[in-house]
């Protein structure tokens, strides 16, 4: 049996890949546990369907009661933006229909740094601490 692996015994940076199924039918509050909790321990989170605007807002708030110099730097977010073809009409916006959007990026703020991002990528140079 294969013994497990400790991310803080590796000399690598964790990246957990979150699926849309995964995120489904859970509340706004704990998709951010999920979120901070893995950022918290120093981990790339990527989200496959994102988060809802208000959702995101959400997140930034909560990081921002959390910040702690000694211990938690906050996060850098960056997401696809939505095409132009997937933009929700006025009527839609208007009944509350919200679209997520396709990819959200998050890490902590000290080891990850945005190069380049565009409509269909996001480059970002990920450092050890």
């Amino acid at each position: 049996m294969a013994e497990a692996r400790h991310p803080e015994d590796e000399d690598g940076v964790q990246i957990d890949l979150i699926s849309a199924e995964r995120m489904d039918g859970k509340t706004t509050m704990e998709k951010i546990r999920m979120i901070l909790d893995g950022v918290r321990d120093n981990n790339i989170v990527i989200l496959e369907a994102g988060l809802t605007p208000d959702e995101e807002s959400r997140l930034i708030e909560v990081t921002m009661t959390e910040i702690s110099p000694d211990e938690f730097n906050g996060i850098e977010i960056e997401t696809y933006p939505k095409s132009k073809a997937d933009d929700s009409s006025l009527l839609g916006r208007l009944m509350g229909k919200e679209e997520t959007k396709k990819l959200t990026v998050i890490g902590p703020a000290n080891q990850i740094e945005t190069l380049h991002k565009d409509e269909t990528l996001i480059s970002a140079l990920v450092s050890r601490k």
